[in-house]
């Protein structure tokens, strides 16, 4: 489930929510670094900023899903959702798998709003890659037949993992992780109740 062997056109062509998310990073970044923009002009109108969201800038609760603050961010968050979303991409379908990245990604930034200071500013899309491992894991813990016992215990591994080094390494939004993890679980929860 999360060995990738496909080629690069057939991965696009199997997932293509996966492919157009890491297609959109890139874009945004790589925009970023052009001349044509005045230095950090998308962090200025686009990065997670609690002042900012209280004066009415709600968008910047779902842009920050999508910029990321420097190529190894990007890189990293990137072949997490390359690695964990085909998966769920193709277990959910194209509409439900783009609405739990969203609403988890969204819950991350909505915690991060309401818990830390107003001059908080941060990017990324860790609080939705958060959300993919919440929703696995509600599969792994309330639905066990729904995936192999090697792939369970790969994605509690990794999971768990995530979540020690989100204490661990510097200038992390725990906020972000934590509640993106709680957001996918209960949207996997709920489906499995229906």
């Amino acid at each position: 489930m999360f060995a990738r062997t496909e080629s690069l056109g057939q991965f696009i062509r199997y997932y293509p929510v996966v492919s157009v998310i890491i297609a959109i990073h890139l874009a945004l970044y790589l925009a970023s670094t052009l001349p044509i923009f005045p230095n950090y002009w998308f962090f200025d109108n686009f990065a997670g900023v609690n002042l900012y969201i209280t004066h009415g800038e709600y968008w910047r609760l779902l842009t920050p899903i999508f910029l990321h603050g420097g190529f190894t961010h990007l890189l990293f968050n990137s072949f997490s959702l390359v690695l964990f979303g085909p998966g769920l991409e193709r277990m959910l379908g194209r509409g439900k798998f783009i609405f739990v990245y969203l609403v988890s990604g969204i819950a991350a930034n909505f915690a991060t709003y309401l818990l830390e200071p107003l001059t908080y500013r941060h990017v990324g899309s860790s609080g939705a890659i958060f959300g993919l491992f919440g929703y696995y894991v509600s599969i792994v813990l309330l639905r066990k037949r729904t995936m192999s016992r090697q792939d369970s215990q790969t994605i509690v591994t990794i999971a768990a993992i995530s979540i020690v080094m989100t204490f661990l390494q510097p200038n992390i939004n725990i906020t972000a992780h934590l509640f993106g993890l709680l957001a996918g679980f209960l949207l996997g929860a709920a489906t499995g109740r229906r």
